[in-house]
């Protein structure tokens, strides 16, 4: 249903009235940059107060109007609230006409929101490859900024290229998003070393590692994976791990009713309708030619239904990185990002069914990523072919030498290569594997899909042989 935004008008009323504690008519006007007439400043006052922004106290010339409750500095005018709050993300994230009205709206206190459920012909009014989120200018900017070398090349390409620094950036930046405080020193050595960071509690090391193991999964399986009921639900799976206050509920939809703090949103609660528009957004989003557009559809829509009991927001970031893997396009790792913007841009979704604060933000999220990775892929060695050609091998043997407790090292390699490989490769990549158990941790196992209770098992059979 439609919602009343603020007029300009309204906003600079309201940001007046925060910086006073009462004013007249008069004084409105007068404290107005540009000031309209005195009946026009009156009318918009009877406005606010029919919109129960704002009260009158007192009688005739002299009635003062004042805010209902206080005003967070945000909720005003964003150009007022710019000039007094230097970090404000609207300082330096461009917002279009309609991302400030959205914005406006978001920035009210919750009582002054609409309560509104989950509209589900938002979702029924979107045509793949007729309706479009993006503009064609947006997807052509999006994609001229985003292109690679690798274009040509397998699914996958590009990401198995820059892994090791995907694996921090986005495990960070998603994460952060989360309210983790790791910072990208922190998170680089968990990932790469596996120290966990002083001060900090199990559970953001747990996020960040769930983060690496479905980036993995992405880049590894990026010619298999896609808009499905498989990849979503495993994508879930892992980035929910010993994370869920209910097990059962990790990577599978939810049957019970969520909220969400600080919404006047109400997410669906009937199960049934729930995997409908599930399986009806994977479907949508897998004809959407435009990986761009199909990126966006997927974080509009998953955050939108709330499929899971917790953890969508991961699933829809991760999620939306699928199809720019698959076509070896710059991924979107949210770096810099502004948890408020993100917040405010998902909350414009779930209230107004607007996508312009989030287009506005995705835009620059992307350029923000794209900026990052054109140095990062400057500085990248060429991959080893080796590595390369038999990562898939690799990670199935050293996964099948720690599940299956060996502690003959050598001969299970040696065992797998002969069965595995040809003659001319296989001195090499023993080698290669007997390189990567001495390397083995806790922080990278997950690279192996390898539990670390099988981890632990693992290194107590080789300690006791």
């Amino acid at each position: 249903m439609p919602h009343k935004l603020l007029t300009n008008q309204q906003e600079d009323i309201l940001s007046l009235l925060a910086r006073n504690s009462g004013l007249t008519s008069e004084g409105v006007r007068d404290g107005l940059k540009n000031p309209p007439t005195l009946r026009t400043v009156q009318r918009r006052l009877v406005e606010l107060i029919t919109e129960r922004h704002i009260a009158a106290v007192g009688k005739g010339k002299s009635t003062t109007y004042k805010l209902l409750a206080p005003i967070d500095i945000y909720a005003v005018s964003p150009s007022v609230a710019a000039s007094s709050a230097g970090e404000s993300y609207f300082a330096y994230i461009p917002l279009s006409e309609g991302g400030r009205e959205v914005f406006s709206y978001v920035r009210r206190p919750t009582a002054g929101r609409t309560p509104v459920g989950y509209q589900r012909e938002f979702l029924e009014a979107y045509i793949p490859n007729e309706s479009w989120y993006l503009s064609n200018a947006v997807r052509s900017r999006l994609r001229r900024i985003g292109i690679t070398n690798d274009m040509e090349r397998p699914a996958g390409t590009y990401g198995r290229a820059i892994l090791n620094r995907l694996l921090i950036d986005l495990s960070w930046a998603s994460s952060r998003l989360e309210g983790n405080t790791y910072s990208r020193l922190d998170t680089q050595n968990l990932i790469e070393s596996g120290r966990y960071a002083e001060g900090k509690n199990a559970q953001e090391a747990q996020m960040i590692l769930n983060h690496k193991a479905a980036i993995e999964l992405l880049v590894d399986d990026a010619d298999v994976i896609g808009f499905d009921t498989h990849t979503f639900l495993s994508l879930h799976g892992l980035l929910s791990e010993n994370l869920m206050p209910n097990p059962d509920a990790s990577g599978r939809l939810r049957t019970r009713p969520v909220d969400i703090g600080g919404s006047v949103f109400v997410p669906l609660g009937a199960p049934q309708i729930i995997n409908e528009c599930f399986q009806e957004i994977l479907d949508k989003a897998a004809e959407i030619a435009d990986p761009f557009e199909q990126a966006f559809f997927v974080l509009v829509h998953l955050p939108y239904l709330q499929p899971f009991e917790d953890v969508n927001k991961r699933v829809s970031r991760l999620g939306a990185n699928i199809s720019l893997l698959k076509h070896n396009l710059c991924p979107l790792t949210f770096i810099d990002v502004p948890d408020r913007a993100y917040i405010d841009a998902t909350l414009g979704i779930c209230e107004l069914n607007r996508v312009d604060l989030l287009s506005d933000l995705f835009v620059w999220a992307y350029e923000r990523s794209t900026r990052e990775y054109v140095v990062v892929s400057k500085s990248l060695a060429e991959p080893e072919p080796l590595r390369l050609q038999y990562r898939l091998q690799l990670h199935e043997i050293v996964a099948d030498i720690v599940r299956k407790l060996r502690v003959d090292v050598h001969q299970a390699i040696k065992q797998y290569a002969d069965e595995q490989l040809g003659k001319e490769d296989r001195q090499a990549f023993a080698e290669m594997v007997q390189e990567e158990i001495k390397r083995l941790h806790k922080g990278i196992i997950a690279r192996y899909r390898i539990r670390p209770s099988e981890f632990e098992a693992w290194l107590k059979a080789r300690n006791l042989a």
